[in-house]
């Protein structure tokens, strides 16, 4: 059994939080069959690729702990027109194993309270163009659409 004290782990360093949300993601796309296949760099946004029959998934994977909070995906690596390219939302609750979700990037072609875009385009903005993911309670109905273990099922 895992150890699940993911504050601990949170608390640590957010990059060891966050690569232990990519090794929990392929072994999870593992156990539905996928063959994995990970770059050495991860220069493009892709953290993964996974084989599912006859189709290529490339998997952006964000963890965050359980409660509110947003994640994003910068606009110059995240086109929403590919067919291909997923999310993986692992929300991390104590005590327990991750939530996962699986999120298509096409899915921000419809933004709505969840499935945010930000341009940033105002003069004084500092910060690029970016697609995210709003986490929250109320939100919680509209991610819900996206667990894992019910998509995963339309690519096995």
């Amino acid at each position: 059994m895992p150890n699940m004290d993911w504050k601990s782990l949170s608390d640590k360093s957010r990059q060891k939080f966050g690569a232990y949300g990519e090794y929990y993601a392929k072994m999870e796309f593992a156990s539905y069959g996928g063959d994995v296949y990970t770059s050495e760099v991860d220069d493009h946004g892709i953290d993964f690729v996974c084989k599912l029959k006859d189709i290529f998934l490339e998997i952006q994977v964000k963890s965050i702990q359980e409660g509110t909070g947003y994640v994003f995906m910068p606009k110059a690596h995240f086109d929403i027109n590919d067919e291909q390219l997923f999310v993986c939302l692992l929300i991390f609750k104590q005590g327990s194993l991750p939530n996962m979700y699986l999120i298509s990037a096409s899915a921000w072609q419809n933004t709505n309270d969840l499935l945010r875009y930000r341009a940033y385009d105002k003069p004084n903005q500092k910060s690029k163009p970016e697609y995210g993911i709003n986490i929250s309670s109320k939100n919680m109905q509209y991610l819900n659409e996206y667990k894992f273990d019910t998509v995963i099922k339309k690519y096995i």
